[in-house]
């Protein structure tokens, strides 16, 4: 109608409503409507066309809309079927078979006036009166399309988009051209923006706006013709032996790997907040505490260069959670940091067996080169524990001697005490929210630190972050010679009953999964039996397979969800046995005064796993690594060498031999036996001689 605006509305039920500018005329319900399709209106035949939930492209006159009985529920679209008044009926129907994403009605100059349909496997073409000009079957599932333009007379130029970041141009049925988009367009428009024409813009679907456009700027440079001359062979021959010269050269001096340069290309920097966060930003936890603490950890990225494709992956030890894990960025510019910050806290309802956490940046170089860079952050102590008052009741102590005078726990623990006037602080309280108390005690006249909790493996993060503690202080005052020192026993004892609980879940484990396994076969026969009896054609008694049936499927869902349990509960054994493992080894290293590299050799022999499995676990793979030590480095004599007391990687029977030979560990340490490979073996078998010779250090049973 000119000079006048008409607007269709299409609702989620399927009622069409018209607008006559800003008032309501009337409205239509559809027939057999399920879910809303495409809609497009056509000016040429004055007519409106989508594609119903039956698969079919619907083209409905506005005429015979405008003058259908008027209906405003279903019920009485319903009603028309059996009274009198005019049915809303379609003008033509086109079975296409699939559903269809898309319509556009276009009519260039040359070209036929066309209803393009883009469907989930096809691109269709038909007439004004519903007859298919042409299709197209696509090799992909299209997520956009748009008929731009016509270039040639009786064919038109569509765009198409991909679920495979390609956008293509059709002509007719014929691809002309292909291009990579870096995300799916879900729409495709062509635009003009001022000199610019035929601007390509496309939206994707985390809502990028992208403009681009095909091919490159023309040159109008022409390279002039090369003069026809003589070729002097004695000059090329000349040329060739000198480039040669410059290329045997340079492969002798050049590593085949590339030099690292003096400053990375990128930096990543971690900042732990001092302070935890005002309002903590821990959610899901299953922590039974009141309020579950979270700190800020910072992280900045910076470049000398361009890079793109940057993702930075951040991880904590199990048992604690990020807000958020990963970020991507595109492009980084050089000298512009980055900067992103992440909220950790405690989500397990079990300590962690350490607070140091990880970044990993990837990055590509504006050659392409694929890099890396990582960097390692320590979380404070006060996000997994709280500050409590001491508690005297402990079956676990472990006494630290030190070469320097008491220190006050207020200079050690500023965080976990309030500063008063001189308060000499000698006793302090830590309570670790998914686990018991934990008390650390000072003596006021000798130089010793007493640190004693309900369970053993409670007792390693505080015992590690003391001791880390006390260095930094004193390296603070100036003081290089501090040294601590522990005088034993080694507590295997209480080390081999959560080697004995772990192993036990291991086997609990092995049985539920076996159990499993033998409940699934019983519940497929069973399956099979019920169905050979449905498909017979001569009924026949159950024989009360189904109660079989039933009875087996619940007890499949049964030992499934014990199995489940079994696994969570083993996942936390593990982690309890990593806390215990990593404080042997820190006691082991003070009691014998052990280096780095020992205590790094040490680590690797008792801690040879990230994560436990069923496939391979950790007893088996610490056996092994102790029975090669047993007969190498620490071996008490030729003869022992000789022996093959190496492990299959197999899950043992018992826990027996392994204890035995984590007590020949510590016995031989105690008796001179060093942690090298490359040790005069033939000096240290004397020593562990001369030491064998004495009476025996007893420092556990097998």
């Amino acid at each position: 109608m000119e000079g006048r605006d008409l607007i269709c509305i299409q609702s989620m039920d399927g009622m069409l409503m018209f607008f006559e500018q800003e008032s309501y005329a009337f409205g239509r319900y559809l027939p057999g409507f399920l879910l809303p399709g495409p809609l497009r209106y056509s000016p040429k035949t004055d007519s409106f066309v989508t594609v119903s939930s039956c698969r079919q492209v619907e083209s409905y006159k506005y005429q015979v809309l405008a003058v259908a009985t008027d209906a405003d529920t279903k019920k009485e679209i319903e009603q028309q079927k059996i009274g009198s008044g005019k049915k809303l009926l379609a003008d033509w129907i086109l079975n296409i078979g699939e559903q269809a994403l898309d319509i556009s009605i276009v009519s260039f100059n040359h070209t036929a006036f066309s209803i393009f349909v883009l469907g989930e496997r096809n691109f269709f073409c038909l007439k004004e009166n519903g007859q298919i000009r042409f299709m197209k079957k696509l090799e992909y599932s299209p997520s956009c399309f748009l008929p731009y333009c016509s270039v040639s007379e009786g064919t038109i130029n569509s765009l198409v988009g991909n679920h495979n970041n390609m956008l293509l141009v059709y002509q007719d049925m014929t691809l002309r051209w292909a291009a990579q988009l870096p995300h799916i367009p879900v729409a495709v428009k062509v635009a003009n923006f001022q000199d610019m024409k035929g601007i390509i813009v496309t939206l994707s679907d985390c809502g990028h706006l992208q403009c681009s456009y095909f091919g490159t700027d023309p040159s109008l440079f022409q390279a002039p013709k090369v003069e026809s001359r003589d070729i002097n062979y004695e000059e090329l021959d000349t040329e060739m032996k000198e480039l040669q010269r410059i290329i045997k050269e340079a492969t002798k001096t050049q590593d085949i790997l590339p030099k690292i340069e003096k400053e990375d290309d990128l930096t990543l920097s971690a900042n732990v907040s001092p302070v935890l966060d005002a309002v903590s930003q821990a959610v899901d936890s299953a922590v039974e505490s009141e309020a579950v603490p979270s700190v800020t950890v910072k992280f900045s990225i910076r470049t000398r260069l361009h890079v793109q494709k940057t993702v930075l992956a951040i991880s904590v030890p199990p048992f604690l959670a990020l807000t958020q894990d990963q970020f991507i960025f595109h492009s980084i510019e050089p000298g512009v940091a980055k900067s992103v910050s992440v909220s950790v806290f405690l989500k397990g309802n079990c300590p962690p067996s350490d607070l140091e956490g990880s970044a990993v940046v990837s990055y590509n170089t504006p050659t392409g080169v694929p890099r890396v860079a990582q960097c390692k952050f320590r979380l404070p102590l006060r996000l997994v524990c709280l500050p409590v008052p001491p508690s005297k009741a402990a079956n676990h102590k472990l006494t630290i001697d030190t070469n320097k005078p008491p220190v006050n726990l207020v200079n050690l623990f500023p965080d976990f005490i309030e500063r008063g006037d001189d308060d000499q602080v000698s006793v302090l309280g830590f309570q670790l929210l998914a686990g018991q108390k934990v008390t650390l005690l000072a003596s006021k006249t000798s130089q010793r630190y007493r640190i004693q909790s309900e369970k053993f493996e409670d007792l390693w993060l505080v015992t590690k972050e003391f001791i880390m503690r006390f260095e930094e202080y004193f390296l603070k005052q100036g003081v290089k010679d501090f040294t601590c020192s522990f005088s034993g026993p080694i507590p295997l004892q209480e080390f081999f009953e959560l080697i004995d609980q772990h192993f036990e879940f291991r086997m609990n484990t092995e049985k539920y999964e076996k159990l499993l396994s033998e409940r699934a076969v019983q519940f497929r026969a069973i399956q099979k039996l019920l169905l050979t009896r449905f498909k017979d054609k001569t009924p026949a008694p159950l024989h009360n397979l189904d109660t079989l049936l039933d009875g087996t499927y619940r007890q499949v869902l049964g030992i499934a969800d014990a199995a489940e349990e079994l696994q969570n509960n083993l996942f936390r054994a593990f982690i309890k046995l990593k806390a215990a493992t990593q404080l042997i080894i820190l006691l082991i290293g003070l009691w014998q005064k052990l280096s780095k590299d020992q205590i790094t050799f040490l680590e690797s022999t008792l801690l040879p796993l990230q994560q436990d499995g069923q496939e391979l676990g950790w007893e088996e793979s610490v056996d092994a690594a102790l029975s090669h030590l047993l007969r190498t480095c620490l071996s008490k004599s030729s003869k022992e060498q000789a022996l093959n007391l190496t492990s299959q990687l197999t899950i043992p029977k018992d826990t027996s031999k392994l204890k035995k030979h984590i007590t020949l560990l510590c016995d031989r340490l105690a008796k001179g036996g060093r942690l090298s490979l490359s040790a005069d073996s033939a000096s240290q078998q004397s020593n562990l001689t001369q030491g064998f010779s004495t009476s025996s250090l007893s420092l556990g049973t097998a």
